[in-house]
């Protein structure tokens, strides 16, 4: 057996007892001079320092001396667009002269641009480059990562990401969790033909089903791209493929997204810039996740989603990147957790629930991830400084000293 104890830890953050739902989302769980125990990769003991160590022999195990550092669970990035060819760099100068994001997808850019260089990007190629990311990801405490297809738009490419996905769940150390996203724009091709192009993504999303690709199904769900019931009907296909669901709602145009997120048992519903105040209502009294997306408000100079109404509300909240190459080129946790505390008025605590616990929530993995608690796997993350204070403090900037996925090292920022 291998064990692993983590020591003297000046804040340890727990985050059990989840998800969590309104003013809960404070209560993270903090242990002074705290330690854990891993044995094969899970948790197998958590307490103070003397109280932990009064059990242990700590001469045949691995002992991480975590003094003056501050200790929770690995991050968990619960939307993002992963797996893409080419980049949109151009896009990102027009939008800062004015350009809307919508009026730029209309004239040929946004994702249709993506769509033609994904369409000519090879596996090993979104291999190597999800590598790199995944890397990325990693050294800023990220231990999980959702990744959506839908830049393919046809069988072929769609399927191409999601074995992208699987490919590098299998050799890299963060978790890739795949989400079918094939309705995720409507090519010019298709434009007044939406319920045929929906008709084609349930044939390639029973492809993906059947050759277990895919954990979660989505759809953009939004003003001159798929209506609500377009939604409900692919939505409610995928359930019957034993999909589990994600919707992008109520971003641009309040659409009523959010309030079919809750109708139909979605494990989140994402975005919600345009939320209603019933659609934040029924969330509140559901299970259905709430993640929101600043780092996307900030790159399109959209105003932020209501966090603190939500939350004040009784939802649950989850915080994501949305990583993708057009509306939010970033895959920065310290911007988000910048962003959530100075624009969206969360408290840190929120901010580390939002990020863990709540966001494996959005996955359906909060019993196996999200928090440091006896026979969850050890993910776990160590700060260069005494408390999690200092994660919106810094502002902007990587505070991760090391990454621990299932009780191993694998990333030192030392």
């Amino acid at each position: 057996m291998s064990r692993l104890i983590i020591k003297n830890a000046a804040e340890l953050v727990t985050c059990k007892g989840g998800p969590k739902h309104g003013k809960n989302m404070s209560e993270i769980g903090r242990i002074h001079d705290g330690c854990v125990v891993v044995e094969d990769g899970i948790i197998a003991d958590v307490g103070t320092t003397d109280e932990v160590l009064s059990k242990y022999d700590t001469d045949d195990c691995m002992v991480i001396d975590a003094s003056g550092r501050a200790v929770l669970p690995g991050l968990i990035d619960s939307h993002t667009h992963l797996i893409f060819g080419g980049y949109r760099a151009d896009e990102f100068s027009w939008r800062m002269r004015g350009d809307t994001y919508m009026s730029i997808m209309e004239r040929g850019g946004g994702i249709t641009s993506s769509v033609r260089a994904t369409r000519n990007t090879s596996l090993d190629e979104f291999v190597e480059t999800g590598k790199k990311r995944l890397d990325k990801f990693m050294a800023m405490g990220v231990t999980t990562v959702e990744g959506k297809s839908g830049y393919g738009l046809d069988h072929d490419t769609e399927i191409r990401q999601l074995e992208a996905m699987k490919k590098l769940d299998e050799i890299h150390p963060v978790d890739v969790v795949p989400t079918f996203l094939g309705p995720h724009s409507v090519l010019p091709e298709y434009k007044g033909k939406e319920e045929e192009f929906i008709d084609y993504m349930i044939e390639v999303m029973k492809c993906a089903a059947d050759n277990k690709l895919a954990e979660f199904a989505d759809i953009f769900c939004e003003k001159n791209v798929f209506t609500v019931e377009q939604s409900r009907r692919f939505l409610t296909e995928a359930k019957k493929l034993g999909l589990n669901l994600k919707i992008h709602a109520d971003e641009m145009v309040q659409l009523g997204g959010t309030e079919l997120a809750v109708e139909l048992g979605c494990m989140s519903a994402d975005h919600l810039l345009q939320a209603s105040d019933r659609g934040i209502e029924m969330l509140s009294e559901s299970a259905t996740i709430a993640t929101l997306l600043p780092a996307t408000a900030f790159c399109l100079k959209e105003e932020f989603a209501r966090g603190r109404y939500m939350i004040d509300s009784g939802c649950a909240v989850a915080l994501a990147t949305d990583f993708n190459p057009g509306s939010c080129f970033t895959n920065s946790m310290p911007l988000v957790i910048a962003l959530a505390a100075l624009h969206m008025n969360m408290s840190i605590e929120e901010i580390v629930t939002a990020l863990t616990i709540n966001a494996a929530a959005a996955l359906g993995r909060d019993s196996k991830i999200g928090s440091i608690e006896k026979g969850k796997k050890a993910d776990i993350i160590i700060l260069e400084y005494p408390s999690i204070h200092f994660l919106p403090y810094h502002a902007g900037v990587n505070i991760v000293e090391a990454v621990i996925k299932n009780g191993e090292i694998v990333r030192s920022n030392q």
